[in-house]
């Protein structure tokens, strides 16, 4: 778990300051700006937990480099991965004072850490980072219920809408490098690691993919994803 120790004390109070007398601009990012200067980096190595869940959600999260899942363990044990965050993804925005779900570095990265009262302050006198912090908790929520939708889809389609989505975020032209295991992938799609298999041999199958590896996805045709995806 996080404590406030491994944050410097007055850290976010001194870069408020400073980032106050500094002139910038209010446009699209100024939150990760802000968020930047009153960050303090941390590292993580693979699989470390970087908050756990009810656990306070005292601090918000940026990724810096690496990649972080946020989880849950259902009852019947299984893992499902509700998000997994990229390089300049903000994470750990909660509503309620405690962590809904747990996260933890895929593999080694490093996080910017904030205190999320620091955060809320500066929201309450800058109209437009207020603004933007709201606009980010929306799309959280979008995250969310797009998950949910993907959920009630098909094996196949479940899976050519990850590599869709993949593909957008890490804004590949053609060729993916996944930083995810199977088996990562599986509990995000919820479903198990050898059904992922083969549907991406289905896929590669109709010619929309090559799998030169088990990370190295090749997108051949995405008429053909975007089709399998509906």
């Amino acid at each position: 778990m996080l404590t406030e120790t491994a944050i410097e004390n007055g850290s976010s109070e001194h870069l408020f300051a400073r980032t106050a007398r500094q002139k910038r601009s209010v446009g699209s990012h100024a939150l990760t700006a802000s968020i930047e200067l009153m960050g303090s980096p941390m590292l993580f190595p693979r699989n470390a937990e970087i908050y756990g869940e009810k656990e306070p959600a005292d601090y918000l999260y940026k990724v810096v480099s690496g990649i972080v899942r946020t989880y849950r363990v259902l009852i019947d044990g299984r893992r499902q991965i509700g998000a997994f965050y990229l390089p300049g993804d903000l994470f750990g925005l909660e509503i309620g004072k405690e962590h809904t779900c747990s996260a933890e570095a895929v593999r080694d990265s490093k996080v910017l850490v904030i205190k999320r009262s620091s955060v809320v302050s500066h929201a309450a006198w800058d109209n437009e980072v207020g603004r933007q912090l709201w606009e980010l908790a929306g799309r959280e929520l979008e995250r969310a219920q797009n998950h949910i939708l993907l959920l009630v889809k098909t094996a196949p389609e479940r899976v050519a809408c990850f590599l869709l989505e993949m593909a957008e975020r890490i804004q590949s032209s053609g060729e993916l490098e996944l930083p995810m295991s199977r088996q990562d992938i599986a509990d995000y799609l919820g479903l198990t690691i050898e059904t992922v298999s083969r549907m991406l041999a289905r896929l590669e199958d109709a010619s929309a993919i090559d799998v030169p590896s088990s990370k190295r996805i090749v997108l051949r045709n995405r008429t053909i994803l975007k089709r399998m995806s509906a």
